[in-house]
């Protein structure tokens, strides 16, 4: 049984919830050309640093990344721990990669490595995607370059993907970094997201769900993006609520006064 307030927009689902297939997923005009450089970035089996503010939308430009890559030939591998050290992080990454991780640090990069040189054999390249990067213990950060160091260097048999807050570039630039930091060619940053992008989102997120993309008045979006900066989850926790309460008040639209009661209640 639907929510009363879906019925009443005539909507099918949640047009914010954050279950929605990879497929599925908006990514803003202004910014697919990220998307792009991303893919491009794998493609070309180099190494990719992406940064930007929580919320500014770096989980949808990955999980845009991972439908733009190709099944044939690509192997995507999600690292979400970061805070881990070196033996641990290693054992993570075995165990994502189906693999036995063994006892000793050693054992466990030398089993995660001889699979990365395999995979080579077989033409698939692996990209290992290390998100919240910027939590890395620095033994790992280390120890990153001596992984996409293959045959002195010569052979590009795997991508990193940091991801992780604008921080990250401040310790990329320590001087004990730099030899990881000269391998990553790509290097993008996500900016905060316009009052334009703001509304082509809502907009978006209501038509999927059979919705009316000017539900939300100009002034409420104004005002949504304000109270938001843009940030994907407060729009949606923001907008939700203000869906909510047009709905108790059996209105149509929801006009800046309701965004701004939401707001105000936070």
């Amino acid at each position: 049984m639907s929510a009363r307030w879906l019925d009443h927009f005539g909507l099918d689902d949640a047009p914010f919830s954050k279950e929605i297939e990879a497929a599925e997923l908006w990514v803003p005009s202004s910014r697919q050309a990220v998307v792009d450089d991303l893919v491009d970035g794998c493609e070309e089996r180099g190494h990719v640093l992406l940064t930007g503010e929580p919320g500014v939308g770096k989980t949808c430009i990955l999980r845009a990344l991972q439908s733009r890559l190709p099944d044939a030939g690509f192997r995507l591998t999600y690292c979400h721990n970061a805070t881990l050290g070196r033996r641990d992080f290693y054992r993570q990454l075995c165990l994502a990669l189906g693999l036995s991780p063994k006892a000793t640090a050693a054992g466990v990069f030398f089993e995660v490595s001889s699979h990365v040189q395999q995979l080579g054999h077989e033409r698939i390249h692996p990209v290992f995607l290390l998100d919240e990067a910027h939590l890395l213990h620095q033994d790992v950060l280390d120890h990153l370059h001596i992984l996409a160091n293959y045959e002195w260097d010569s052979r590009a048999l795997l991508s990193l993907l940091l991801v992780g807050l604008p921080e990250m570039h401040d310790r990329m630039h320590l001087r004990r970094n730099r030899s990881l930091w000269s391998r990553i060619h790509t290097r993008l940053h996500l900016g905060e997201a316009t009052p334009e992008d703001t509304a082509e989102y809502v907009g978006y997120r209501l038509e999927r769900v059979s919705g009316k993309q000017d539900t939300f008045s100009s002034d409420a979006l104004a005002l949504l993006h304000e109270a938001s900066g843009g940030r994907l989850r407060d729009i949606d926790r923001i907008a939700t609520g203000a869906l909510k309460r047009a709905a108790r008040r059996k209105l149509k639209k929801v006009d800046r006064q309701l965004v701004q009661d939401v707001v105000g209640a936070d």
